[in-house]
């Protein structure tokens, strides 16, 4: 009895074929068009992860530059060399922030002027430049959120299909052996295990920059709070 349910596994191997040529081939229309739009969402994550992780350590590297360099230079009462070390450093969040809020209190004179409204417009200044950048570091993250959460719904439905093509095997062969099912189940097992895989990663991604980012809004937020502060003790 063994040697018979060996030799018939065999023989369904043949048949069915379970490596992921034999099961591409197997699949049916949906089945195919289900794992195709995963595999798109798997590259498209992917490219966002790679885009924001290369975003995220320039940003991090130049603004740990950045920070004693700025420091210095406002020390000194230097605000034109302030201003003009934004260019050496385009990919620092904080040179973005602190450079608008610096123009913005130079474009004023302050010696004419009411210091009050100067450093009103300087705060504003901050706080449009901090949405700003905040937007920009969060470029794709809501796509991969999205990727995160439906993926596994898409490879759900590719589960569907696949369960409704094995029950068409046994109407089709009037039989209810493995024979009968192991195609339907095996496009299945094949879309609920990408849409798993397409899932993990973005999800896992997702809130690691999503920290990130928080951690970046901190530094902004505390940038433009110690700039707000020189520009007081500047004008007293």
């Amino acid at each position: 009895m063994l040697s018979q349910f060996v030799t018939t596994a065999f023989l369904l191997q043949q048949e069915v074929g379970f490596d992921m040529i034999s099961m591409w081939n197997q699949m049916g229309f949906a089945a195919k068009a289900v794992v195709i739009v995963m595999f798109l969402m798997s590259a498209w994550s992917i490219g966002v992860m790679i885009d924001r992780g290369l975003a995220y350590y320039g940003a991090k590297k130049q603004s740990r530059a950045f920070a004693p360099a700025i420091a210095g230079a406002l020390r000194g009462g230097k605000l034109d060399e302030a201003i003009k070390l934004s260019d050496r450093y385009k990919k620092s969040h904080l040179a973005k922030v602190v450079t608008a809020g610096l123009g913005e209190f130079k474009s004023h004179d302050v010696g004419s002027d009411v210091p009050g409204r100067t450093i009103d417009a300087s705060k504003r200044a901050l706080e449009r430049a901090q949405a700003i950048t905040h937007a920009e570091l969060n470029r794709g993250l809501s796509g991969l959120a999205t990727i995160g959460s439906t993926a596994p719904f898409v490879g759900l439905f590719g589960t569907v299909v696949g369960i409704i093509n094995a029950f068409q095997g046994i109407s089709q062969e009037r039989s209810t052996g493995l024979g009968a099912v192991a195609g339907g189940i095996s496009e299945a097992l094949v879309a609920t295990a990408i849409g798993l895989f397409v899932a993990l990663p973005a999800v896992w991604m997702f809130n690691y920059f999503n920290s990130k980012v928080e951690g970046f809004d901190v530094e902004m937020e505390n940038a433009s709070s110690e700039l707000i502060d020189y520009f007081i003790k500047r004008n007293a």
